[in-house]
């Protein structure tokens, strides 16, 4: 009787520690603890909600998880639900406007906040809470059950963003949409979408029909991006497309709905040729047969910053026609878009036509200023005064910083983070959104792997962001963001490789608390996600599993080192023109390589299975990215 009781009691221990599952939650909530017991969700259960404002927040849980379940659950108002979405009548002053509180036991779930996005946020918990094939796009059979839990959650910097460029490449509505969503669900509230550039005016003006009639369609080129032929004489614009006023009230009701702001960005005076195109008289040589740029090589970069741009795309800033036009554009983008902000760019302004230009040297004089690159700061003024009597505040790129600008302006700190240090001293609010942590479109791992471009940034790299530097008051520091530009991004599915896992990973940074921060501890979340994403059809990149090959030179000697990202990976190489699996030659020190015409193969391995990208470099390739001691 003794040993059935003790063996009863060893099963039940083992059963209740067997409940208690991994927490794979991003982004990192503050507060999080676990308990023994499981909540089972079922077709009889209940969402209920005690106030009108969480009856949407209830019926879009509904929407996400009835394909997968099967189930038809109810709606109803009061808190009688296995499920219950509560709008606190005291408010909870620990979370704020975003934050809720998450209780689960085996009886239900209740989510609190003190507002409708509280709720929201707190429904794309319990769904990360629910099992993988939650993101199924049909029926699963498996047991919809939730963890017991207590959350205290709320996020630490209130802006949480990503931008989107759809001007060198157009996303239709539908793919804007999705990525919206796929961003929500991260707790993202900021959606800053690039409308125009050289490559593409995006966004109907009905007061200036030629902005899309002309600046919205580019001829067809393939290969890539800056390598690609400028238009030929007679050839005819077929690429491209745009957004009505009607596609935009619905992209942002859509994002309102699921708690984004969506900033628009207009970048002006620099990156204006496809509104050149449109309207050559706005430019200084006013040629008529400024083009909308295809991808091809249009300014001579010297690798220190400077540039020089080839065919003209800056807006003339002494021609008070220019001030007309931007009064027509931005009446009509500041009645579509209810934030406060608008994007105004202000970056890689090229000012030589400005120089050459006799009207632009007038206006120099006029105002008694030596340099020409003050010029953007006259330019950037007139520009705010105009957004102002919109009631909109005006964001710029760092370079707005050049030729002074008012106390009021929003710096985004996008050239490293010396900008917006520079900004926030300054007393100017800031998001941070430096190339070295947060541009998305940079490689995500080896270079011969991925399609090339200019540089590379990791995961681990992203996930290292601190945004508030040392010695910067933290109330200047808005938050961050993760910039998309889609030059090498020809469409949605590519566009989510290069999104993820690197936006999942600045969903924590500004999101979690500074202490929580953990590689080890994200890496493992991450990779539950890469289950969840799978089902979910959403695509993302796992140069996470790839070696990293690092080469040093010293007296004519090459050495090679190799490492990952993830701690627990095996790797393996080959030197003798074989194939690596888990039976060659296992790195475990840097080693010194022999002469001769090698070749380098790597693979990594997890439990004995493959699990990176092969990746192969030639002896010539192993010098060139060598560093010399």
């Amino acid at each position: 009787m003794k040993k059935t009781l003790f063996l009863v009691l060893l099963l039940a221990s083992f059963f209740a520690k067997s409940q208690k599952s991994t927490l794979n939650i991003i982004p990192q909530p503050v507060e999080i603890e676990q308990f023994a017991g499981l909540f089972t969700l079922n077709k009889a259960t209940i969402i209920s909600y005690n106030k009108v404002e969480g009856r949407s927040a209830a019926e879009m849980l509904i929407q996400k998880i009835s394909t997968p379940t099967g189930f038809s659950l109810k709606v109803q108002e009061g808190k009688n639900g296995g499920i219950q979405l509560n709008i606190n009548d005291v408010p909870n002053e620990k979370i704020g406007k975003e934050g809720y509180t998450f209780e689960s036991n085996t009886k239900g779930v209740v989510i609190s906040a003190n507002t409708s996005a509280g709720l929201f946020y707190g429904i794309q918990t319990l769904i990360q809470l629910l099992p993988k094939e939650i993101e199924g796009k049909e029926l699963a059979k498996t047991a919809w059950t939730i963890p017991s839990v207590k959350v205290t959650d709320y996020p630490r910097f209130a802006w949480r963003g990503v931008m989107f460029d759809v001007s060198r490449n157009f996303f239709s509505k539908e793919d804007v949409k999705k990525y919206i969503d796929q961003l929500a669900r991260m707790k993202f509230n900021t959606f800053h979408w690039h409308l125009t550039d050289d490559e593409g005016w995006r966004i109907e003006i009905k007061s200036l029909p030629k902005l899309t009639k002309v600046g919205a369609y580019r001829v067809a080129r393939y290969g890539h991006f800056g390598d690609r032929a400028i238009p030929k004489e007679g050839e005819v614009a077929t690429e491209g497309g745009f957004y009505t006023h009607e596609d935009i009230k619905e992209v942002v009701r859509y994002a309102q709905e699921r708690n984004v702001t969506i900033v628009p960005e207009i970048d002006v005076p620099g990156h204006s040729m496809a509104a050149i195109a449109a309207y050559p008289e706005l430019s200084c040589n006013k040629n008529p047969k400024t083009f909308v740029n295809p991808g091809a090589s249009i300014a001579d970069w010297y690798g220190n910053g400077t540039f020089k741009v080839l065919y003209e795309n800056t807006l003339n800033p002494s021609d008070e026609k220019v001030y007309e036009f931007l009064d027509k554009v931005f009446t009509e983008v500041a009645e579509l878009f209810p934030n406060k902000y608008i994007h105004v760019g202000g970056d890689e302004c090229y000012k030589g036509f400005w120089a050459a230009d006799e009207g632009c040297q007038a206006l120099m004089k006029k105002l008694n200023i030596r340099h020409v690159e003050d010029l953007q700061g006259y330019f950037m003024n007139r520009l705010e005064k105009i957004l102002k009597a919109k009631g909109k505040k005006l964001l710029g790129w760092d370079e707005i910083l050049e030729g002074g600008i008012s106390p009021e302006a929003t710096v985004m700190s996008w050239r490293g983070i010396k900008g917006g240090i520079e900004a926030a001293k300054m007393g100017h609010d800031v998001v941070m959104t430096p190339t070295t942590f947060a541009y998305l479109d940079y490689n995500q791992g080896e270079n011969t792997v991925d399609p090339p471009i200019y540089a590379g940034l990791r995961v681990s790299k992203s996930y290292s962001f601190e945004p508030v530097p040392d010695g910067v008051d933290a109330k200047y520091i808005l938050g961050g963001q993760g910039n998309l530009w889609t030059e090498q991004i020809p469409n949605l599915r590519y566009a989510e490789y290069m999104t993820y896992p690197r936006a999942w990973a600045l969903a924590d940074v500004y999101w979690s608390p500074k202490v929580s921060k953990n590689w080890e501890n994200f890496s493992k979340r991450m990779e539950a996600h890469f289950d969840r994403a799978d089902l979910a059809q959403v695509n993302y990149s796992r140069a996470v599993y790839d070696a990293i090959v690092k080469t040093t030179l010293k007296n004519n000697k090459l050495s090679l080192e190799l490492g990952s990202e993830l701690s627990d990976l095996d790797i393996y190489f080959t030197i003798d023109d074989t194939m690596p699996d888990s039976f060659s030659p296992k790195y475990s020190k840097i080693i010194e390589l022999p002469e001769g015409p090698i070749t380098l193969r790597v693979i990594t391995y997890r439990n004995g299975k493959p699990l990176g990208h092969l990746i192969t470099l030639k002896r010539a390739e192993l010098e060139k990215r060598a560093t010399k001691q």
